[in-house]
């Protein structure tokens, strides 16, 4: 009997490795889907309609999110960023699992509008040790490190309506426990809705 997809969402502080996290989630479970996303900012060169994003006038944009098209929606530097959700809703209907790696703001719009998905957030062992990492990879100035970290203070005040926290302290450890959450939102009742049903039935699976 086929279950039905979760969406998985994963938010974190810039520097806790989330990134990481979840290529190594996506190298071992590599049929996680994906959703296009919408966009307002002109095509780069390579980029396909379609492909690697849905390119909208602004008007059109706008359209769609008023008429609650999007799944999450976001302006960035002026450009407006959104995921559809019927095509979400079609590929967990199939079965389909989906990753989604988003902010807090993002994860909010969500949780309104896929209250079935799982929520984890990804949490440095101690602030102290973010600024460490974040001084370590010599990418930001102090006024950009101090940003995130400003950042990222505000952002795990939002942790507690995650449904699983997972402290990244050891990599594999914070690995195991992701992949841990993961396997057991599968295995959430709501995605075999017919499972009892049908043992009690006689069914075989």
């Amino acid at each position: 009997m086929n279950r039905l997809g979760i969406a998985l969402v994963i938010s974190a502080p810039s520097g806790t490795g989330k990134t990481t996290l979840i290529k190594r989630l996506r190298k071992e479970f590599p049929t996680f889907g994906y959703s296009v996303s919408c966009t307002t900012r002109a095509p780069r060169d390579g980029e396909v309609d379609g492909r690697d994003y849905h390119f909208l006038s602004r008007e059109r944009f706008v359209e769609l999110r008023d008429q609650g098209h999007f799944a999450e929606w976001a302006e960035v530097h002026g450009n407006f960023y959104g995921t559809p959700l019927p095509p979400v809703r079609e590929m967990l209907a199939k079965g389909q699992d989906i990753l989604f790696d988003i902010d807090v703001q993002g994860a909010a719009q969500l949780r309104k509008n896929m209250p079935d998905a799982r929520f984890l957030f990804i949490l440095p062992p101690s602030v102290e040790e973010l600024e460490r990492r974040l001084r370590g990879r010599g990418l930001d100035s102090e006024e950009v490190i101090l940003r995130r970290l400003a950042n990222a203070r505000a952002e795990m005040q939002e942790a507690p309506h995650y449904d699983a926290l997972i402290v990244n302290d050891d990599l594999d450890t914070a690995y195991d426990h992701l992949r841990a959450a993961y396997l057991a939102a599968t295995l959430a009742p709501r995605c075999r809705p017919g499972l009892v049903e049908a043992l009690n039935n006689g069914h075989l699976l």
